[in-house]
């Protein structure tokens, strides 16, 4: 899960809960078979409120491998705080990370 308290950053956001999806991952075995960045691909799926504001580029960027996949759906949660001037954004991320073995 990510979030931006303040602003409405939906990219950062975004990127905040792909970094804590990863951390809470698996992806330090690839490092460990040694199998390279190319024969890895990610699939990730973002949930936000208003998925059209995500910048996809960028949040696809964010992950350094070569073969990843971003979709960006509608969930996660809009707090509008201050009385109604600053709004904090949450997103949830699920990845799936694969490779391909001989």
């Amino acid at each position: 899960m990510g979030n931006n308290l303040h602003g409405g950053d939906y990219k950062n956001t975004s990127i905040r809960a792909i970094n804590d999806a990863v951390h809470h991952s698996s992806l330090s075995l690839i490092r460990a078979l040694d199998l390279g960045k190319a024969w890895v691909f990610i699939d990730v799926t973002v949930e936000v409120q208003e998925p059209e504001i995500v910048d996809v580029k960028a949040v696809k960027n964010s992950l350094l491998f070569e073969i990843v996949s971003v979709f960006v759906v509608k969930g996660g949660l809009n707090v509008l705080e201050d009385g109604g001037n600053d709004l904090a954004v949450i997103a949830a991320a699920t990845v799936i990370v694969g490779a391909e073995v001989n």
